[in-house]
């Protein structure tokens, strides 16, 4: 959300001196392992692995005893676990990453086929079909698995079609020369690119054109790098290179690229089906300055005529910006009260912001105080009294609450259901948890405290806001220009512009060896003890230097026995997780709707995401389409978006009208900016209101076709964000093309893409297709080019797959509540048959547990529309289930006889007029 203000400071904890360890060769001319004493379970093997000769000790010490475990799960996918025999390398917790369900298929029912070499080990995955197709192959390459390094090196076909593994900011198709992805979880402002950013999915697709697609899963949380290059013999290669942990692999067999995200979303868990409300459209800002400056913006956005579904609040409603607090001069309780009070009237909704830091110099302070009883918060390794690791933050010395303890959700629900309860509360409708990397402003780990807190909380220097006059729209006379209102005190340091890289003296610091000796027990899968936790010889590339940079020290023991080391990663995950578990427990028959910074593979099983700190460059508006194409599509995380018209620096009028169409066609849309920005509110320029105003009522009206994509992911796993070669496999043309998209199953988007451009040139495959705007046919070219100029600054192409049929709204509205009383028009556009199928999903939109629904399968056919499936959704408060209108594109021919029937020659539109329910039995002939 923000970036830190970077200021350095030293930390000094208790260590004990680490063995040492001799460097006797390279990586290179380590001696593998051999193995022996395969054992048949049945439904897969298990293998001792022995270390094949002297230990070479590269980067750390040498295990001798591996075991080898192949998991024939399911017909689709393969387990391969390689883990110390000691069972002392960190695993991930079942409770953080729950595993899939091993249902024991026989290898003969398999669809995927694991080859053993024992001497010296290496291993195949094979693909049954295409001729036994080696998907994944180590032969050549011996297994090095050392307490602090691991390393394995699968062959590729020349070339490959890579994608997966992010978050980054680099191409959706990865490079294949001279490549890394480093995932460590890091505050990353402006996106550097080939860089590590938030979050770490450990995830690739390997698509193969015609042949098929199938998908690796590394469940590893340490530090890594994944290398994807040739070797000096000119042969394709991916390496892995990881810190710690164990090589606990997933196979996923496809053949389909979608058919990979269903089975990557059988382990790593399906998302969960948000309100219908999230689908609106939502506003925010870091400088809101008061209360009434809120209530303001959302007035404005009613002046303007452009629906606002969702206002956020960033750190500026807190007390010195302190979790759980509300500033008592620019954000008082009773106003947040009557804030949210006055939204939930006008059918709106609000959300806050939480970080992880708390504030921890002033044991008054109640959150504090009450975690300080409970033990809660991560202890300092080496401390005496179980005295609290700190760093800062936001609210200057902070402590950082320890998810693995017990009791941590306890503490973390009741501060939660507190300051957020519907009973004198600010009733929020969501939370947004944010620097939960975690984020440290000690930027390394010799970190003086009280140096690095200078500034923080920001000096209260900042001017306050002119006061506009403008009366607002809908809200209470306390609200308006000339209220009693208390004088702005605004709580901020002057803007200061944040850059990509630090100083040399944070980048350079000296590798101390400070390594942590832990005494826990071993063999309980919590990493070997006698590690170099701050400073291993293996070095990631992270990019803010040392593991610990910027975040905790990654010698710090959690709760359970584990360390930082291996669990940063997991940081971010885990708050998120538990926020939802709180917002359960707060509104138990409600979906929770939480918005999460730092992810991990598996963290769309119960929270969303956003692209953190990007950039108002045309640069980052392109990028947040490869962004949104990797997580919703290769990540399960369904419900993504970035800060739509950037977050760092001004944006610009004509690249935010651009954005605010683009983002209208991306699952989550929100805009958002830096408090050292102008606002860029979309009725700040006309251009963007008029962009604004056309987006959202396309996306309102498309609204019930984008909820039914993400119904269909949140239960089966099918992606409803797609790119291109998910739909059309076998079409080389696709398989680089990174700035369109299928949103949903039918429409394809393909906005302008190069800087201040009304010109842009995209790829529309062989087949029938209709422009979204028009309804125009446009000519089959057989799979081409296509360029496009004059786009206005307030267009975006569209065009509706052909075969297709899309429930809309016959009309858009001011809130989604008021959407869902608008009847439905089914958008009808034949294939070369004359045919077209759709779906429609329809529930109640917010409940957990949906008593009634409706489910609709779509059918055109010889001019007939008719459905099958599930009709019991029943609506009692003036939604509608009716639709007028059915609309058939590019007809030829003259007008029908039907009465109800309008023809438009000129466009070759036909639209079929009348009355009918959705949770009836019907069809109609056109």
């Amino acid at each position: 959300m923000r970036v830190g203000s970077f200021a350095f400071a030293a930390y000094c904890g208790l260590t004990l001196a680490a063995p040492t360890i001799t460097k006797r060769a390279s990586v290179d001319d380590c001696p593998g392992y051999k193995a022996t004493n395969v054992e048949d379970t049945g439904s897969g093997l298990k293998v001792d692995l022995t270390l094949a000769g002297a230990r070479c000790d590269s980067y750390s010490e040498d295990l001798q005893d591996l075991v080898l475990e192949v998991e024939y799960q399911t017909e689709d996918r393969l387990h391969v676990h390689i883990y110390d025999a000691g069972l002392n390398q960190y695993q991930v917790q079942d409770g953080v990453f729950p595993r899939p369900e091993n249902k024991k298929t026989s290898p003969s029912d398999s669809l995927l086929e694991f080859k053993l070499n024992e001497n010296p080990f290496s291993f195949q995955v094979i693909r049954k079909g295409n001729n036994s197709e080696i998907l994944f192959d180590t032969t050549g390459h011996k297994l090095v698995f050392e307490s602090q390094y691991l390393g394995l090196r699968t062959n590729l076909p020349d070339n490959p079609n890579i994608y997966g593994l992010g978050e980054s900011s680099d191409p959706f198709r990865l490079p294949t020369q001279g490549y890394h992805r480093t995932l460590w979880n890091s505050e990353s402002p402006y996106l550097p690119f080939n860089s590590n950013l938030y979050g770490s999915h450990p995830v690739y697709f390997d698509h193969r054109g015609a042949s098929g697609t199938h998908g690796v899963f590394l469940l590893n949380a340490d530090g890594m790098d994944v290398n994807i290059s040739k070797g000096d013999d000119g042969k394709q290669y991916l390496e892995y290179n990881v810190i710690g942990g164990t090589f606990d692999f997933y196979f996923l067999a496809g053949k389909q690229p979608s058919d990979v995200s269903r089975q990557y979303a059988e382990v790593a868990g399906y998302s969960p089906m948000y309100p219908y409300w999230t689908f609106g459209f939502q506003q925010c800002k870091y400088g809101y300055w008061d209360v009434n400056m809120v209530a303001e913006v959302v007035g404005n956005y009613s002046k303007a005529g452009i629906p606002l579904e969702v206002m956020w609040t960033d750190i500026d409603y807190m007390d010195r910006r302190r979790d759980f607090t509300t500033d008592p001069e620019n954000f008082p309780h009773h106003k947040m009260v009557e804030l949210v009070d006055t939204l939930h009237s006008r059918n709106q909704k609000y959300i806050l912001i939480l970080d992880p830091s708390i504030y921890a110099k002033d044991r008054s302070y109640g959150p504090y105080q009450r975690g300080d009883s409970a033990g809660i918060f991560i202890k300092k390794t080496g401390g005496s009294n179980g005295e609290d690791y700190l760093g800062v933050q936001w609210p200057g010395i902070v402590a950082w609450p320890d998810w693995f303890h017990p009791d941590t959700q306890d503490w973390w629900t009741n501060e939660i259901i507190g300051l957020f309860n519907s009973s004198g509360g600010i009733d929020i409708d969501g939370l947004w948890v944010d620097m939960n990397e975690a984020s440290n402003f000690c930027h390394n780990y010799n970190c003086n405290l009280e140096e690095a807190a200078v500034g923080n909380p920001p000096a209260l220097t900042h001017t306050p806001r002119p006061n506009t006059g403008r009366p607002i729209e809908g809200f209470p006379k306390d609200f308006q220009p000339g209220s009693t209102t208390p004088s702005v005190k605004a709580r901020y340091a002057s803007p200061v512009k944040h850059r990509n890289t630090l100083p040399a003296a944070a980048r350079g610091m000296a590798a101390i060896a400070s390594p942590q000796v832990n005494s826990r027990e071993l063999g309980a899968k919590k990493g070997m003890p006698r590690r170099d936790l701050l400073t291993p010889k293996y070095k990631i590339q992270n990019h803010v230097g040392e593991l610990s940079n910027s975040t905790l020290r990654t010698d710090q023991a959690n709760y359970d026995g584990t360390m930082q080391y291996d669990t940063h990663n997991l940081y971010g995950h885990m708050m998120g997780w538990k926020t939802h578990e709180a917002m359960l427990k707060r509104r138990p028959t409600k979906r929770p709707f939480v918005m999460t910074r730092s992810t991990f593979a598996g963290t769309g099983r119960k929270i969303n995401h956003w692209f953190g700190d990007n950039e108002s460059s045309w640069e980052h508006y392109r990028l947040t389409i490869r962004q949104m194409l990797t997580f919703v599509s290769m990540h399960q995380m369904p419900m993504v978006g970035s800060d739509v018209c950037g977050f760092n620096s001004p944006a610009e009028e004509r690249m935010c009208a651009r954005w605010a169409l683009l983002g209208a066609f991306q699952p989550f849309y929100r805009n958002h900016a830096e408090i050292s920005t102008p606002q860029q509110e979309f009725y700040q320029w006309n251009l963007t209101r008029i962009a604004g105003k056309k987006a959202i009522d396309a996306r309102y009206k498309l609204m019930d076709y984008a909820y039914t994509g993400l119904y269909r992911q949140t239960t089966k796993g099918e992606p409803w964000i797609k790119p291109l070669f998910f739909e059309y496999p076998e079409d080389a043309n696709t398989f680089n093309i990174q700035t369109q998209w299928f949103y949903g199953d039918s429409l394809l988007i393909s906005p302008v893409i190069d800087d201040y451009s009304d010109t842009v040139t995209f790829y529309l495959p062989k087949g029938n297709w209709y422009d979204y705007w028009t309804g125009n046919k446009v000519p089959e070219l057989g799979g081409a080019n296509i360029t496009r100029s004059n786009v206005s600054f307030t267009d975006i192409p569209v065009f509706i797959k052909g075969g297709s049929i899309i429930p809309t709204r016959l009309n858009s509205a001011n809130t989604t509540t008021e959407l869902r009383k608008q009847p439905f028009n089914f958008l009808i556009a034949p294939d070369e048959n004359g045919e077209a199928t759709g779906r429609l999903y329809i529930d109640e939109g917010e409940l957990i547990d949906q008593p009634d629904i409706t489910e609709l399968e779509l059918t055109w056919k010889d001019g007939k529309l008719s459905s099958t499936g599930t009709r019991d959704y029943n609506p009692s408060n003036g939604e509608s289930v009716e639709f007028k209108q059915i609309t058939v594109l590019g007809q030829d021919g003259g007008s029908y006889s039907d009465p109800n029937t309008k023809y438009d020659a000129k466009t070759k539109v036909s639209r079929k007029t009348g009355q009918w329910k959705l949770n009836e039995d019907f069809q109609v002939s056109l």
